[in-house]
């Protein structure tokens, strides 16, 4: 922190002129308007951007898993530029993100997932999603349940580390997925899936032709399939949740997946998810005996007939 230095013209030689009145009029009107003030100077932010990358604050367990991507940036001297709001939610909100290396034509854009604090966050249901779940501390999981202040910080995280965890998972399972970039405390960055700085829209809004209704819902089912077989579900999908770039379908929105065997309500999460999305598709013309099979399929691929 300093003061802001103060202006003093240069004095003209000889005689005091007019211009020297008008020069001193107006270094005393920048100093009247300016007193008191202080600048605050910060030796170590970027030279422009929200943030240094914070790339290093991960653990390796924390990064994207290998083999890394080409457009994944890990330079430590990479620079985070904030873009907006992409989407809110009622436990987190997701940021638009531009990582770039200063002095290069290197760039990239991220989605940064950050879950709010337990006073702002508008979700009520997650005991739903978390049964079935632990944490290795029993005070801690005791904190959980009862709900306390401490408690609500821990399940934040906790929200956080399971969509991190679920993204990982399913994405060397081949389930299409963002790819998960890192995870930093509550803030889950991933691969930002769009056009230039447009994301890619929901199902919810698409109207596909036959054809491309048909190669949607084949797409739907492999990834479902995978995570079945995995022995999850979804646990909140629908066509809200799905994205669809350039006719490729992707799941976002994952911390709440279901573990069917740990969670005394597996089944039931299981046959929801089918059931939700498949009434957008059968909406649109599909036959609706495709999601009775598919949730047929579900239970036997997740082996709980």
């Amino acid at each position: 922190m300093r003061e802001r230095d103060s202006f003093v013209p240069m004095k003209s030689r000889g005689r005091k002129s007019e211009a020297d009145d008008f020069y001193y009029a107006e270094a005393e009107r920048f100093n009247d308007e300016f007193e008191g003030e202080f600048v605050e100077i910060d030796p170590e932010a970027p030279p422009f951007g929200d943030r240094w990358t914070t790339w290093d604050q991960s653990e390796p367990l924390q990064r994207a898993p290998q083999p890394w991507p080409d457009w994944l940036i890990t330079d430590l001297g990479a620079v985070d530029v904030e873009h907006g709001i992409l989407k809110t939610g009622k436990e987190a909100d997701v940021f638009l993100i531009e990582r770039v290396v200063p002095d290069t034509d290197r760039s990239v854009l991220l989605a940064a997932k950050r879950y709010r604090d337990a006073d702002h966050r508008m979700f009520s249901r997650s005991s739903e999603y978390t049964e079935g779940r632990t944490v290795r501390k029993s005070r801690d999981q005791r904190a959980m349940e009862k709900g306390t202040k401490v408690g609500q910080e821990m399940l934040a995280g906790q929200w956080a580390a399971t969509e991190w965890n679920a993204l990982v998972r399913m994405h060397k399972a081949g389930a299409t997925v963002p790819y998960p970039v890192q995870i930093v405390g509550t803030e889950v960055i991933m691969e930002f899936i769009g056009t230039d700085r447009e994301a890619a829209p929901r199902l919810e809004i698409l109207r596909p032709t036959p054809a491309e209704l048909a190669d949607l819902w084949d797409q739907l089912v492999f990834n479902m399939t995978i995570m079945a077989r995995d022995g999850f579900a979804h646990g909140d999908l629908s066509a809200y949740n799905i994205i669809v770039d350039k006719g490729r379908l992707v799941i976002i929105d994952m911390p709440q997946i279901i573990d069917v065997v740990a969670n005394p309500r597996g089944r039931f999460f299981l046959e929801r998810d089918v059931r939700n999305v498949g009434a957008w598709f059968t909406s649109r013309g599909m036959d609706p005996k495709y999601v009775d099979t598919l949730v047929t399929d579900q239970f036997a691929d997740a082996r709980l007939n």
